[in-house]
């Protein structure tokens, strides 16, 4: 976890992924089910909390906690390690028009680490800990949000890769715990 910005144990986050050098890898369902699926996984078996998120081309926001005795950092730690590599194995297994492109830059930001060979997420999580009904009203907002301000939809409950649906009252892709 980020030394800048820790996250104390038991403590609601603001969270950003931020996928290396901005790759806009999110553009395929594939990348895409990678995400809500270990969300889901991590929410059904290593205590993981969300309560919104939104998934972009190039980044992951989420309102998130962690589940008594549980740690938010070694979570996240665990759902970036497999992320990374079952995005990186998706791309060469799929399809893929910028397939050496993107390998190409995951590898370059790997190349001085050592034991790894990409490097798909970068450092961090800009993890902002909540602790005002005012700041986290916010932070929904601005999530719920990205999509309409980058004209991907009119309406936020319109975009399926986020919980800005759950909050008007439908079921979305990832299972949210309501503030």
């Amino acid at each position: 976890m980020s030394k800048r910005n820790p996250i104390t144990k038991g403590n609601i986050c603001f969270l950003t992924c931020t996928v290396t050098d901005w790759v806009d890898v999110f553009t395929r369902p594939t990348y895409r089910h990678v995400i809500t699926n270990s969300l889901n996984y991590c929410q059904k078996n290593k205590g993981l909390n969300i309560h919104a998120w939104c998934l972009m081309s190039n980044h992951l926001h989420m309102i998130a906690s962690a589940g008594e005795d549980k740690c938010l950092s070694d979570i996240l730690r665990d759902f970036k390690k497999y992320t990374s590599k079952e995005i990186v194995k998706a791309i060469h297994e799929n399809p893929e028009s910028r397939r050496e492109w993107m390998l190409d830059r995951f590898q370059f930001k790997a190349k001085y680490m050592k034991h790894v060979d990409f490097k798909f997420w970068q450092e961090g999580n800009e993890a902002k800990e909540i602790h005002t009904e005012q700041f986290l009203l916010q932070k929904i907002d601005y999530i719920h949000n990205n999509p309409v301000v980058a004209e991907i939809v009119d309406e936020a409950m319109n975009y399926k890769y986020s919980s800005a649906c759950d909050y008007a009252g439908e079921k979305g892709l990832v299972d949210v715990v309501l503030v």
